[in-house]
């Protein structure tokens, strides 16, 4: 059962961002002293284990994060924890870790989350790739920047026009706008004290919207990854820091200290993909997990998909024959505005699933799923505990 989960507003990385001057464990400690303090029913030592995912696990994102954050955070000494990489997917695979744990019946209650300090830790930031990977062409050198194989993406599907992709980022910044202004986002943000030269100041909301952005616009920015390429900062998430954590717990736990369910985990899957096009682990991903649940693409009746890039998003819905602009899609716009601090993307698409599923209970399950470097796709489906009615994707 998702309970609960809570993030950081995200911040640009760099520094002109936010978080400039903020430590990446501090950003995941505030996140969870946040879902404690909200969650006021779950005893502290009822914690079974604390999974806390980082992609660039060095410095301050270092030092088996689970364990220094429990610490940090205030949980009893006797609460363990650990560390997790899946790059893009760290925070949800440190969901369905804990989840399986769960279901094992090994754990009753666990905390999962992701940070991203993507400001002090670029990412791939002193990796060392084996050599073997390009002397014996494992992989194409393409593979390893993920720009580079979102313009693969659009190669090899030439209907994926580069038209398609702005209007889709520009779509996601309006949606972002439209939810802000209705106040959608705002109550799971956990704000943040900053310090800059101008003093000390809090992060209350996402530093990477441009709700003014036009077609014009973005038609006229730079393609940094090839010349005339079709990736540009307009249609691809920016570099980002923040972190997320959830609280994910079995049925039984969840009545006895009556905690909230917000969702039920139903199945999920992971698969691996060619690198050089990463983009695409999405598709075989959701495949798996909707095998495992016995569903249909046509029983989703929500889809909150990590906008890495438009590109990505766009094989992932022509694939399954989806419309560009279906309102079941990423309905409060995703990370080409919010952003994506890679390994806390995952809990932030889980956060905004669970909101979207209190407003539509006519919606039995919805699909939380991301590209992930390397060639990979993880995906999440998820039951909607106020389901009332048979209706699209509510079978």
């Amino acid at each position: 059962m998702f309970v609960d989960g809570v993030r950081t507003p995200f911040g640009r990385a760099g520094e002109k961002g936010q978080y400039w001057n903020t430590r990446a464990d501090d950003l995941i400690v505030k996140a969870m002293i946040g879902l404690l303090e909200r969650n006021p029913n779950l005893p502290k030592d009822r914690v079974d284990d604390v999974a806390i995912a980082a992609t660039t696990q060095q410095g301050d994102q270092g030092l088996t994060l689970g364990r220094t954050a429990a610490i940090l955070a205030g949980l009893p000494l006797s609460v363990p924890g650990y560390a997790i990489d899946r790059m893009c997917a760290g925070g949800m695979t440190s969901v369905t870790t804990i989840a399986g744990a769960i279901a094992f019946g090994a754990y009753d209650i666990g905390i999962a989350g992701g940070v991203e300090h993507m400001g002090r830790h670029p990412m791939g930031f002193n990796a060392d790739p084996n050599p073997r990977f390009l002397a014996e062409k494992l992989v194409s050198p393409d593979s390893l920047n993920m720009g580079n194989t979102a313009e693969r993406l659009h190669d090899r599907f030439p209907s994926l026009t580069k038209e398609r992709s702005d209007r889709f980022g520009m779509r996601s910044q309006q949606k972002v706008a439209a939810a802000y202004a209705a106040g959608k986002i705002q109550p799971d943000l956990i704000p943040v004290a900053i310090k800059s030269e101008a003093g000390w100041g809090l992060a209350t909301q996402d530093e990477g919207m441009r709700p003014e952005t036009t077609m014009e616009g973005l038609a006229a920015l730079k393609t940094p990854f090839r010349p005339h390429g079709r990736v540009t900062a307009g249609n691809a998430s920016p570099l980002t820091d923040g972190a997320t954590v959830s609280i994910i717990a079995s049925e039984q736990a969840a009545r006895e200290l009556n905690l909230p369910v917000k969702m039920r985990m139903v199945s999920f899957g992971f698969a691996g993909v060619e690198p050089e096009v990463m983009g695409i682990g999405p598709i075989p991903s959701t495949e798996k997990a909707l095998r495992k649940a016995g569903l249909t693409i046509d029983d989703i009746g929500l889809f909150e998909l990590n906008e890495a890039f438009a590109v990505q998003v766009l094989s992932f819905l022509d694939h399954f024959g989806i419309d560009d602009d279906d309102p079941r899609v990423n309905p409060w716009g995703g990370a080409i505005a919010i952003g994506h601090p890679l390994a806390s993307s995952g809990v932030r698409l889980m956060i905004q699933l669970a909101r979207q599923f209190e407003e539509h209970p006519e919606v039995r399950y919805g699909l939380t799923a991301m590209c992930v470097g390397l060639g990979q796709g993880g995906s999440v489906i998820w039951e909607n505990p106020h389901f009332r009615g048979a209706g699209k994707g509510g079978k």
